[in-house]
């Protein structure tokens, strides 16, 4: 399905106003929290990248993990989003900005049983492509957990999988790892 930044280039001001309504932007399904993809690194001269994570109810995002290279800010927009960053658990609720700087262990959720949307701003930009081969990745027939834990080594991320079983029961959470023989 490749929604990568293929043709795309710096945004500046000889092309003009651009702006993104709010259907507008390639949007994949990675389970436990869709990727809508907003600015792409090659937009942004590297900068950063801008991702729309709309994430079901009561869902775990992710496996603790953390990035080597990146800083991630999730503004949450709607709802309410809860993070383990490090030995901390917060929740942000919408209008609320949450920083997971590079090298920190962390993951984040829904909590609730309402939806919750964030936005997700990754300095410097080119992590929102791991989202991208990842969604290519879990439509191949022979899709395992470990092929998550490879591509991400490629961008410099760390995954604790155990970590799943333990948060969803102490959150009430659910993640589709649970879910996998």
């Amino acid at each position: 399905m490749k929604t990568s930044a293929t043709g795309l280039r710096r945004f500046d001001a000889s092309q003009g106003p651009r702006k993104l309504d709010p259907s507008a932007g390639t949007a994949v399904d990675l389970g436990s929290v869709g990727v809508r993809f907003m600015a792409w690194a090659e937009e942004t001269g590297g900068g950063f990248s801008l991702v729309e994570h709309p994430i079901p109810p009561r869902t775990l995002v992710a496996p603790v993990h953390r990035h080597s290279r990146e800083d991630e800010y999730s503004f949450v927009l709607e709802g309410r989003m809860g993070a383990l960053l490090g030995d901390d658990v917060i929740y942000a609720e919408a209008g609320e900005l949450a920083f997971k700087p590079r090298e920190q262990w962390h993951t984040f959720w829904n909590p609730d049983a309402s939806p919750c949307r964030i936005l997700e701003i990754i300095s410097p930009g080119g992590f929102e492509s791991f989202f991208d081969e990842l969604a290519d990745l879990m439509t191949t027939p022979d899709f395992a957990p470990a092929k998550m834990g490879e591509l991400g080594a490629r961008y410099g991320l760390e995954f604790d999988p155990e970590s799943v079983p333990r948060l969803c029961a102490e959150y009430g959470l659910d993640h589709p790892l649970l879910h996998m023989a």
